[in-house]
């Protein structure tokens, strides 16, 4: 069937054209219900509305971003000539201070004076959006504005002020698409056409019936009709009500973003959503700039503008340039603003409603199982225009051989209208309208689940994608490690220790030098981005990344003072530290006036720029080659030992060195420490069951090679035959040499964020594998982008790479990324398990109906009787069978391949082998049931075309749990752990009941006897024996040999 499918079906996970997505749209035929099928897609019309906006504004900021540049070039330029002029215009400066004094404050309400604010907010939403240095410079730059807003640049806002700041300035949250109430869920589910021309046919039935029957007799056949609608119509509403409850609670979710602020005089974590102007947000690399604000300090802070101005250059912001706009992303260095400006008074508050109407792109298996729904709707469309053809034909021919052709009565409007009926509902039941729903619904499940278990699905793509993962690149720490770090072991003077965390402070500066003790400690504290505080308590903590927390622990163990270190000495420069020069450096002013540079990172880094060492009497000495090589055996030892290596320096700095300028080398070096970093638990289970399902795993880190393999062994990633290599290495391969190695890759050290992306580039476009990649820096957002499914870290992860991914890890965990790929992997069996039970319904349907037409001149299934099968077969069934939790089993078979069929072989011969059966029994009941069940009654017929629908309902029911394996041949297993699936079936036979003995009237069904329900319950629970007679059937397949020698399981009952 799929090779009938039209190209335009195939969509890739990421990167499609706007052509691609127009043309698949036009390619689907015959929706019944557009307004449904299409409620989860991407609204085009939307989409070019909204990139129009987006120009307009970004447009907008840029101009006022190129005249701000302009005007502090003349600013600059004339800065000379107003200092000699300063002194004349005192005067005339004291009168325009009063008039800015009167603008700032015209219109303030009573409430913000009382609060002793002194700037009105339609003042300060211009400021930052619009450059205005000009206001600035009035309210007297960044100082000025915090006495204006009652705040304190030390202290921050005080907490019991933020509800008031609120009320008066705004909060920060951004208008958004106001949800669907169930209402509007049940309007567009009576959008669909067959319903609406069913609800027509059923008005027109009672109208006949009441003119012909009389009340009530003549009502009974409409309301039916009317009451089954009804029930699908409500059924179809509850159920994408829940699930769009499902996806508000994800979106709820994705919003979990906080900052850190100083508030009530210490530093403490806040959501964006919370912070309020006049709040002192501390910024660092890979940060979102979470409002409009004005810079206070910093070091080297670089943010870039791009999605706000489209503009890819990156900014300086420093107290020249102090103006930090929402949205903008921190690049580089660390700082602190002011924030004047929040939520909808933003540029980025308007940007972000405009995003809020888009909608989520298609998944790729969505696309294809359109595609499938428009051939089988067709298909399904010409059966139903048959059986009425056929219905009319042999009613008009019956009518010419009895000579009643010119005789019409209101029966004979009846009749036909039951035919015309039946071929609507034929429709009804032949186009499977919940195929690519089932996805959305099977999907939005797992991505429920997942979020329980630790996992953020940002797109609805990568649940689904991560299914078919043949590799993961994993970084090391604080996915495969804890990231609780603390020094094992450190190298000074010569004299390698371990630490003991228990120990005092003596046993750790006895051996070591007054002096060098000093530089030590110097070093710890002065050359670090993070800080040690204490909360409201009084308790002392330290925020910062693991790798710093550990030194400043170390530090403190030592007895060392981080405030007091701090206080004495000034810093002049920052160099924080990024992942391509893995080193961080300071340049500090010593208490004695002299500049002190200090620098710390990757092992070997430090050390090639050290020609000096402190020896054991504290004194630095030249180091010769031997020295060096001694110096790196200690550090490969740490790093054998699985430590993470790193080296402290200093350099001190003369007189004629360029100011402000971070050396690169001359250092001396202080000390090696080793910091352990201890394997998560469960991890090297989760590794084995990734390399049982088939899924490589490598690992890409920018620690050292030998500390790099000490942990891929620990974890049973590397094993003798493996390959590791290192990052620069890797880089300078050649495409053909990469396609060599890369099988062979399992380990990656001294990588950089571009070696990463390479890896992830090559190993999609040379060995066509799909890969999963973790990232957290900023600069890892290209390779979450090129990867198929992008895994951000939750809690080391900055907010540029989770916005870049397409999974959020919450906890860091890789036992977590293999919960995913096994929840990926059992949304596409269940989707397919759902896909093979609605083909049988579909195929037996239309088959019974049509045959029976062509051969008796009636249908034994009913309109009404063809709905509740519907029902059964669509809502219901997706809901029992798209919705079943993994098994361990999905992690014992290798991943599905990126153009192996959807509907396989194995497929096929189900759904042909249980279609013949129940086609096989039903025929033989329509054509010679009465004899064979002894029925001569005057309701004969009728208690036969009640049998016929209560076996073919029951049929379905087996078969439905039949379904829940493809494959293997016990299908009972976990089906209770799954209440959704056996609440279903229990309610399905439970109202079958009720439609058979009670409704009667509606449903053209009459009460059967015990005898002859014992009978249809046995007639469908044989199916289950013909399954199993089908799975031992041999299906021929083509063996789909990995890159890495894994192949595609066997089939048959050897997989029971």
């Amino acid at each position: 069937m799929e090779k009938l499918i039209s190209k335009d079906f195939n969509l890739p996970p990421k990167d499609r054209s706007e052509e691609a997505i127009i043309n698949w749209r036009k390619a689907v035929g015959l929706v019944k219900n557009r307004c449904r099928r299409f409620r989860y897609v991407t609204n085009l019309e939307k989409r070019f509305e909204t990139n129009e906006h987006i120009r307009i504004l970004r447009e907008k900021i840029r101009v006022g971003f190129l005249a701000y540049i302009a005007a502090l070039k003349f600013i600059d330029a004339g800065g000379h000539g107003n200092e000699q002029s300063s002194g004349n215009n005192n005067e005339s400066g004291e009168a325009m201070q009063d008039d800015s004094e009167a603008e700032f404050v015209n219109g303030l309400q009573d409430e913000a004076r009382a609060a002793g604010f002194s700037v009105h907010p339609d003042k300060l939403s211009p400021l930052v959006a619009s450059y205005d240095i000009k206001t600035l410079r009035k309210l007297k730059g960044v100082k000025g504005l915090s006495n204006r807003l009652n705040v304190s640049l030390d202290e921050g806002v005080k907490s019991s002020d933020v509800h008031i700041r609120q009320n008066i300035f705004g909060s920060n949250v951004y208008t958004e698409k106001p949800s669907k109430s169930f209402w509007m869920f049940v309007w567009e589910a009576l959008q669909d056409l067959t319903l609406i021309i069913l609800m027509v046919c059923a008005v027109v039935s009672i109208g006949v019936g009441l003119a012909t029957e009389g009340w009530p007799k003549g009502m009974y056949d409409g309301l039916g009709i009317l009451f089954s609608v009804i029930l699908v119509v409500m059924v179809t509403a509850v159920s994408d009500y829940k699930q769009s409850l499902q996806f508000k609670a994800l979106d709820k979710e994705k919003k979990k973003i906080f900052i850190q602020v100083t508030r009530d005089r210490t530093r403490q974590k806040v959501s964006i959503y919370d912070l309020v102007v006049g709040d002192v947000v501390h910024l660092s690399i890979g940060d979102r700039v979470p409002a409009d604000g004005i810079f206070i300090s910093g070091h080297s802070l670089l943010v870039d503008q791009s999605s706000l101005t489209g503009e890819s250059v990156p900014i300086d912001i420093h107290e020249k340039k102090p103006f930090l706009l929402a949205g903008a992303k921190v690049q580089d260095g660390s700082g602190k603003m002011l924030v004047t400006t929040v939520g909808m008074r933003t540029e980025w508050g308007k940007l972000m409603e405009t995003l809020s109407k888009g909608g989520e792109e298609e998944t790729p298996l969505q696309v294809k199982l359109n595609g499938v729904a428009s051939i089988i709707g067709k298909i399904g469309l010409a059966f139903a225009v048959l059986t009425f053809l056929v219905l009319t034909i042999r009613f008009l021919v019956e009518k010419g051989l009895h000579h009643e052709f010119t005789k019409w009565s209101s029966n004979d409007a009846v009749m036909l209208l039951n035919y015309f009926a039946t071929a609507v509902t034929i429709v009804v039941v032949a186009v499977p309208e919940g195929l690519p729903l089932a996805v959305t619904l099977s999907l939005a499940f797992a991505m429920k689940k997942l979020m329980n278990d630790k996992a953020l699905v940002r797109h609805l793509s990568a649940c689904e994608t991560m299914g078919s993962a043949t590799c993961i690149c994993t970084d090391k720490t604080g996915t495969l490690t804890t990231n609780h770090m603390a020094v094992n072991k450190t190298w000074m003077c010569g004299i390698e220790k371990e630490v003991e965390t228990s120990g005092s402070q003596e046993t750790y500066d006895s051996d070591i030098p007054e002096n060098a003790f000093t530089i030590l400690l110097q070093a710890i504290f002065l050359n670090t981005g993070s800080e040690v505080v204490k909360n409201k308590d009084g308790k002392r903590s330290i925020l910062g990344t693991p790798t710093e927390s550990a030194i400043l622990e170390y530090g403190l163990l030592l007895g060392g003072d981080f405030d007091y270190q701090r206080r004495a000495c000034e810093l002049l420069k920052v160099e924080p530290f990024n992942s391509e020069k893995k080193k961080m450096s300071v340049l500090v002013t010593l208490p004695n006036g002299k500049v002190r540079a200090f620098c710390k990172g990757a092992s070997e880094i430090i050390l090639k720029s050290c020609d000096r060492a402190i020896d054991a009497n504290g004194k630095p000495f030249h180091l010769s080659d031997e020295h060096t090589r001694n110096i790196m055996n200690v550090i490969n030892g740490f790093a054998s030992e699985a430590l993470r290596t790193l080296c402290l320096a200093f350099k001190d700095i003369d007189d004629d060195f360029e100011k402000n300028s971070v050396p690169d080398y001359g250092y001396t070096l202080i000390a090696v420490v080793g910091i352990k970093d201890p394997i998560r638990p469960g991890v090297k289970e989760a590794v084995k069951t990734c390399l049982a399902a088939g899924i490589t795993v490598r690992m890409v880190t920018g620690d050292n090679i030998h500390t790099a393999k000490a942990i891929a062994k620990e974890c049973s990633i590397l094993s003798d035959d493996d390959l590791a290599i290192e990052g620069p290495e890797f880089r300078h391969k050649t495409p053909d040499e990469m396609k060599q190695i890369i099988p062979r890759i399992k380990v990656m050290a001294r990588s950089s964020p571009m070696d990463k992306h390479v890896l992830v580039k090559n190993s999609r476009s040379l060995l066509k594998e799909v890969v999963a990649v973790t990232g957290d820096g900023t600069n890892d957002a290209l390779a979450l982008h090129e990867a198929d499914i992008g895994l951000a870290m939750g809690i080391a992860g900055t907010e540029v790479a989770k916005e870049s991914a397409d999974v959020i890890v919450m906890d860091d965990n890789f036992a977590t990324i293999v919960n995913v790929a096994k929840w990926g992997r059992s949304v596409y069996i269940n989707i397919q398990k759902f896909v093979q039970f609605q083909l049988t319904v579909n195929i037996v349907a239309l088959m019974i109906n049509f045959i029976s037409a062509c051969i008796s001149g009636s249908a034994p299934l009913t309109a009404v009787q063809l709905l509740w099968v519907n029902l059964i077969m669509d809502t219901l069934g997706a809901l029992a069978l798209a919705t079943e939790p993994p098994h361990d089993g999905l992690m014992k078979r290798p991943p599905v391949g990126r153009t192996d069929s959807f509907i396989t072989r194995t497929m096929w011969r189900n759904i042909i082998g249980q279609s013949i059966y129940q086609l096989a029994v039903l025929l033989v009941l329509n054509f010679d049931g009465k004899q064979l069940l002894s029925l001569t009654s005057s309701e004969s017929t009728a208690v036969l075309n009640t049998f016929i629908f209560n076996t073919f309902v029951f049929c379905q029911v087996f078969n439905e749990i039949n379904s829940r394996d493809i494959e293997k041949i016990n299908i009972f297993l976990g089906m209770f752990g799954s209440w959704i699936f056996v609440g279903i079936i229990t309610s399905t036979v439970l109202f079958q009941v009720i439609i058979v003995e009670f409704l009667g009237i509606f449903a053209s069904t009459v009460p059967l006897s015990w005898q002859l329900w014992l009978l249809s319950i046995l007639i469908g629970a044989v199916g289950m024996p013909v399954a199993i007679f089908l799975k031992c059937i041999p299906v021929e397949r083509k063996t789909a040999a990995q890159h890495d020698g894994y192949d595609l399981l066997p089939t048959g009952p050897d997989l029971a």
